[in-house]
């Protein structure tokens, strides 16, 4: 074993270094039984497999405890303010007046198509700006099932799969890995820490509406489709004052325009507010402010967690292992704070918890911070 696997002094928990080790030893033990089935590879490993997660649930359990009485960073799941906290009552809001639907024609650069604000919202057949830019949509992804009250994947997740900050970056994932995920959610093994996120409950409910056939279909067409750069970070003292809109940061305008402190906090807001918000431009990403410091100190986090062990050297996945690089840091703290929570749980989920049940917020934020700032590639996207 490395000597920097797992330093010599009482500050490095083990939990954050040595685990890791076997963990990532298991991980390509089974890839390589995969790769060469037959014989008795794959029943040993998964044997040892089983022999890990049992220490690794157990040495859990003291963990959860301690962890159990965290508070959710509000802003990593939309909120000004964290769960339980009183707010000043909003004004009454003045009786809706049915309006006609808006016919205005919206167009986008490098798109041949155009699309009424309803037509580009439509949870049964979004608009697809760009369907050079992707395969073709299996119907469960492009229409959803309607007589369920499944949307369609392509709504919130773009066709492209890239997503928005109040969900997830869907495309590039392993077939494995999005099947698993569908499944937890289906069989309740995935929810919010903060109950106030109402997609997290929504995307149970679809999975449960979901058959097999769609999950594989959904998992099949967004596995084809490489992850690229999607967010830009940026550290700042001070960032743009925001307004909150189905738990997207939007950069405030107008009167409510100006700039406050970042504090601990990342936020993570649209290039582009009108493409986003109104246009749901799938070519359109996103900006991540994020404290002066926090890449380098989520990079030393990363080091001594021994991310690259699972999740690849770049940090752009292995085998059944998500990639994490140049992804929504929002996303990633949501999963890290639920799964030290215990709100996610699965087979490997309880890989995790080694390394997450030491974390502070802030440490989550930092190592968010990171992984977002790199590319697939292993670059540093510029945060200039």
């Amino acid at each position: 074993m490395p000597a920097s696997a797992c330093p010599d002094d009482t500050t490095t928990p083990f939990s954050r270094c040595c685990p890791m080790i076997f963990i990532g030893i298991l991980i390509r033990g089974g890839i390589t039984c995969q790769k060469n089935p037959g014989g008795d590879c794959m029943k040993k490993f998964v044997v040892v497999l089983t022999l890990v997660l049992a220490i690794v649930i157990a040495a859990g359990v003291l963990a959860a405890q301690q962890q159990s009485n965290r508070v959710p960073p509000p802003w990593a799941y939309g909120f000004a303010t964290p769960p339980g906290a009183t707010a000043a009552p909003a004004a009454p809001a003045a009786p809706a007046t049915p309006s006609a639907p808006d016919p205005t024609m919206h167009k986008l650069p490098g798109s041949n198509s155009s699309f009424t604000a309803a037509q580009i919202r439509d949870g049964a057949g979004p608009a697809d700006w760009y369907p050079g830019d992707h395969p073709p949509m299996p119907d469960i992804v492009a229409h959803g099932k309607p007589a369920q009250q499944v949307i369609a994947c392509s709504l919130c997740h773009y066709p492209n799969g890239k997503g928005r900050a109040e969900n997830a970056g869907v495309s590039g994932l392993s077939y494995d890995y999005f099947v698993q995920t569908m499944m937890d959610f289906k069989n309740d093994k995935r929810k919010s820490t903060d109950t106030r996120k109402a997609n997290t409950n929504r995307m149970i409910s679809f999975a449960k509406a979901m058959t097999d056939d769609e999950i594989k279909a959904a998992a099949t067409y967004f596995a084809a489709i490489k992850w690229t750069p999607w967010v830009r970070v940026v550290e700042a003292d001070t960032v743009p004052k925001t307004r909150i809109a189905g738990g997207l940061f939007l950069v405030a305008e107008g009167a409510e325009a100006g700039k406050e402190p970042i504090g601990q906090r990342i936020i993570e807001v649209p290039e582009k507010t009108e493409d986003t918000e109104l246009l749901r431009n799938p070519r359109s990403g996103f900006v991540a402010y994020a404290p002066p410091g926090s890449i380098k100190k989520g990079e030393a986090l990363a080091r001594t967690a021994q991310c690259t062990l699972c999740h690849g050297a770049n940090l752009e996945g292995l085998g059944p292992v998500p990639g994490i690089a140049g992804r929504s840091p929002s996303y990633t703290v949501r999963q890290l704070f639920d799964m030290q929570a215990g709100s996610r749980k699965g087979v490997w989920t309880d890989l995790m918890k080694p390394v997450v049940d030491k974390l502070s917020a802030e440490d989550m934020l930092n190592i968010a911070a990171y992984t977002a700032s790199r590319t697939p590639g292993g670059a540093v996207r510029s945060n200039q």
